[in-house]
Formats: structure tokens, C-alpha cells, sequence
């Protein structure tokens, strides 16, 4: 796909009420009942799965966004979680509020940078520690094609690293001791010297302002070697703002 200028691009989107600016996006207002539908596809190795998901805004206060979010046509009650006014996910690290992901920075304009930086103790059981190093940009506007139609959406990529020590590992060794007719057994625990592990992270996101939120997400992880382990890509299917 072709990506423009997002000056001349933002002429062709339907920018909400209370934009500043034709080469700025404002934050858009949100309202209880706004949903969106999602089709998630997570890709590992040769493994592949899909699920449909429906988020909604439950309520709205001064600094974030309350929401739903339950498998497309389920009954089950759905999972409740806060997000902030930038769709950023803010969680406990280490026992300090951390934004995680900030996928969205607004206003958003051509060329517009921002970092999200975080190091945290045992995020797996693998590793003891692992810090994330990401810097996301507005790189410009392109046609995306999904079910819930074509948009000319805003694209914002993001690139960094992460890098993690494994965890303390020991290695045991058994043995036999023959002394003068006796024997004894023996058992040696070493510590293995702590190993760092590191890799590449992309991410990208089409935001379509007529619609509050993107309409497609990629999320790639690679290890060590450049190799990607893990794909999950999101795509509308469906949306439904109150205010419509």
C-alpha cells in the first residue's frame, strides 16, 4: 500500500468534532455504549488460532476509559479493565503504576514521537528480569482494508527491544566416592552464571478517527537470532458509537 503525507492525507479522513488542525488529530470523546468488534489472529511457530472479540465502553471518567470485553456472541461475563483516554494500558510493575503500551499519543501528527520504557522482575517463568525499550512514530496515512470495510487510517509504527536474564538456574551432580574399601555417594550443586537473552519488537496500528480506535493492529516479536516467534494481528469487524 502507498503511504502519503499525512497533511494531504488527513484532506480525505472525517476528523472529529474539536479538531485543532487539518495536519493534527485531537483525541476523540468517547461514550458508554461505544463497541467494537475485533477479529484476533496469534501466531506461533506453526501454530495459529483466531477469536473473535467485543469491547465496550462501560464509563467514562476524567482520566480513563472503563471497559468490557467478552468473546463476540458469548453470554459468559464479559472482563473489565481500565484504559487510558489514548487507548494506553497502564499496569503494576514492580509495584509502580507503568504504562505498558501507548499505541496512540494525541494529538497526532506527521512525524510525532514517543517512548515507552519499562523494566520488570519475573514477567515470565522463564525470565528473572526483562526490560522493554520501544519508540513509536506517526510514519503517515494508507488505505487499510478490513471486514468492517476500507478506512484511510493514520498508521503509527513502533520498534525497540527487549533484552531479559533468565532465570537462576543450578546444575547437580551425583557421584560415588571409593575410599579405602568405603563408599560414599555425593551430590554437588553448581550455580550456572545468569544468561542474557535479547530481541526485536514491531508494532503497527491504523487509526481511523471516524471510528475512535484502529482498525488494524500487528504485533511481532523476534528472538535472539532476528527470527519472529510470535504474530498477533487484530482487524475490525464491526463498530457501534453512540453518538452515530
Amino acid at each position: 500500500m502507498k503511504i502519503f503525507p499525512i497533511s494531504i492525507a488527513l484532506l480525505y479522513l472525517s476528523v472529529p468534532a474539536g479538531a485543532a488542525r487539518a495536519d493534527s488529530i485531537e483525541k476523540p470523546t468517547f461514550d458508554v455504549g461505544d463497541s467494537w468488534k475485533y477479529a484476533i489472529t496469534v501466531e506461533k511457530g506453526k501454530d495459529w488460532s483466531e477469536t473473535h472479540d467485543e469491547i465496550s465502553v462501560a464509563r467514562v471518567t476524567r482520566t480513563g476509559i472503563y471497559v468490557e470485553t467478552k468473546p463476540s456472541g458469548s453470554s459468559q461475563a464479559p472482563t473489565e479493565s481500565i484504559w487510558g483516554e489514548d487507548w494506553s494500558r497502564i499496569r503494576s510493575v514492580d509495584g509502580q503504576e507503568t504504562v505498558v503500551n501507548r499505541p496512540l499519543a494525541f494529538p497526532l501528527s506527521q512525524g510525532k514521537l514517543w517512548d515507552v520504557k519499562f523494566t520488570e522482575a519475573h514477567p515470565n517463568k522463564q525470565l528473572h528480569v526483562q526490560t522493554t525499550n520501544l519508540q513509536y512514530s506517526v510514519v503517515g496515512s494508507e488505505d487499510v482494508s478490513v471486514p468492517a470495510g476500507t478506512f484511510h487510517a493514520i498508521k503509527i509504527e513502533a520498534e525497540g527491544t527487549w533484552s531479559g536474564e533468565l532465570e537462576p538456574a543450578k546444575t547437580v551432580v551425583q557421584g560415588v566416592d571409593l575410599r579405602a574399601g568405603d563408599t560414599t555417594m555425593f551430590t554437588q550443586a553448581k550455580s550456572v552464571t545468569p544468561q542474557t537473552v535479547t530481541g526485536h519488537i514491531y508494532k503497527a496500528f491504523w487509526y481511523a478517527p471516524e471510528v475512535k480506535r484502529w482498525v488494524k493492529s500487528v504485533e511481532e516479536m523476534y528472538n535472539s537470532a532476528g527470527v519472529r516467534n510470535e504474530r498477533t494481528t487484530t482487524a475490525l469487524e464491526a463498530v457501534k458509537l453512540a453518538d452515530k
